[in-house]
């Protein structure tokens, strides 16, 4: 094997239906042999909040090496990791298949899963992760739950009893989910379109559906106007939240019904678009490493795409119809962690690109949210610090639009943004980089 992993990584499927990958003893193991590269090595320092609390556990121990690390101490790093990918995908050398076997995000994923099964996990964060049924409850009252959520001391109240930062912006409810708003508002398709005839479902995800429809409904538009007949449908979270914590079982069950419910679209010849890129990356990747047997879910896997991979797979392939305009003021347009993670490349940097006279500055860097991760009190601190060059060149860029395919990471620049530049003038809306090109388009 040659260093430096110049091979293509390879994802080995995980393990989660025997019982030794729920063996602390050989976690811990695993860990220790894991940590001793990474101590060795240390290109990942700057990456996230996990490498820092690892090298400083080696350095501060009495041996100043791994083995001087007490284990108990290792769900310090693992409580650090947001499973964002970076470390597997763009900075260690040692990934699969380099002899090491080194996927630092999913052994911190086995600890967690660990802790589930022994039930010791966050009983408040497994409440809060619940994504379907809390977001359920408050779109029907989203109103009064978007005005709690922007009310400072009812915030405080919520941080004492779940443990959610009073500081930390949560994203607002629509009483109007996408799934509604798509069927009330049918869209007439572009018959001259080049690409017309292309078919397409818009798996809402759970954040575009209950959080955001604006921009699904953006999506929908462009698809429209370039010839893709689109349906708008919502089976069931993804399950990334169930994931982040480590409850396997329930993302197989996830998986299991929305591949089962999305089956006869894949049949049917229809391309299967996510929304939000943490979704279209767990129907990409990590579903079928969960279950590697299931053929409905490799079936979806390969015809899903993430939505700015998916109109610039149009602009190649049969090319765009034309409306496009030039956004005035610019764009920082933030790469998502999981999309990046995807290995298709800057596809939102290439889509705003197709508008003419683009004005670009793309940031490639973690914006340190985490997703639920991010806005728990013991974390939010953190996240911010680690997104802060991420606001600080969005600042520094001086561009009238923020952007990233991620709406949690934006919100979450936005706010990293405004506490750099005290007081200072800042872009309060971000928007996904579909609703910047539907704005191009002259759609919303």
């Amino acid at each position: 094997m040659r260093e430096g992993s110049l091979e293509a990584p390879t994802r080995h499927a995980l393990d989660w239906r025997n019982p030794d990958f729920y063996d602390m003893a050989k976690i811990e193991a695993e860990m220790q042999r894991v940590f001793d590269i990474c101590h060795g090595c240390r290109r990942c320092f700057n990456l996230c909040d996990s490498f820092p609390r690892l090298f400083d556990l080696v350095d501060e121990s009495p041996t100043g090496e791994v083995d001087g690390v007490k284990p108990a101490d290792y769900k310090k790093v693992v409580d650090a990791c947001t499973l964002c990918d970076m470390c597997f995908m763009a900075k260690c050398p040692y990934v699969p298949p380099h002899q090491f076997n080194i996927d630092f995000p999913h052994l911190m994923l086995r600890y967690r899963a660990a802790e589930v099964k022994q039930g010791k996990a966050s009983k408040i964060y497994e409440q809060l992760t619940e994504t379907d049924r809390n977001s359920k409850v408050a779109s029907f009252a989203a109103p009064v739950v978007n005005w709690v959520n922007e009310t400072k001391p009812l915030r405080v109240m919520i941080e004492k009893v779940a443990h959610v930062d009073a500081e930390a912006k949560l994203p607002k409810f629509s009483g109007r989910t996408l799934v509604m708003r798509a069927a009330a508002e049918p869209l007439k398709v572009n018959q001259a379109a080049p690409a017309y005839g292309r078919k397409a479902v818009l798996y809402a995800t759970c954040f575009a559906n209950y959080n955001n429809p604006e921009m699904g409904m953006a999506a929908r538009k462009v698809l429209a106007h370039n010839g893709v007949a689109t349906e708008v449908v919502y089976p069931r979270c993804c399950g990334m939240p169930q994931f982040e914590r480590g409850d396997v079982a329930r993302v197989a069950d996830h998986a299991r019904t929305v591949s089962e419910q999305l089956h006869h679209y894949v049949e049917e010849g229809y391309d299967i678009i996510a929304l939000v890129p943490s979704c279209a990356l767990m129907l990409k990747f990590e579903w079928p490493l969960i279950l590697p047997e299931d053929a409905k879910v490799k079936a979806l896997s390969e015809a899903t795409f993430d939505i700015s991979e998916y109109v610039v797979d149009i602009a190649g392939r049969e090319g765009l119809a034309r409306g496009l305009k030039p956004l005035a003021g610019g764009v920082a347009l933030h790469i998502a962690c999981h999309a990046r993670a995807q290995n298709v490349g800057q596809k939102a940097a290439e889509m705003l690109r197709l508008i003419p006279d683009p004005d670009i500055q793309v940031i490639e860097r973690c914006s340190g949210h985490g997703g639920a991760w991010g806005v728990m009190k013991e974390n939010f601190a953190t996240a911010i610090k680690v997104g802060r060059p991420v606001a600080r060149q969005a600042l520094q860029s001086g561009k009238a639009h923020i952007a990233s395919e991620c709406p949690l990471a934006a919100d979450h620049i936005v706010q990293g943004m405004e506490k750099l530049a005290d007081g200072g003038a800042v872009p309060h809306e971000p928007l996904h980089p579909i609703q910047l090109f539907a704005k191009s388009y002259g759609l919303m």
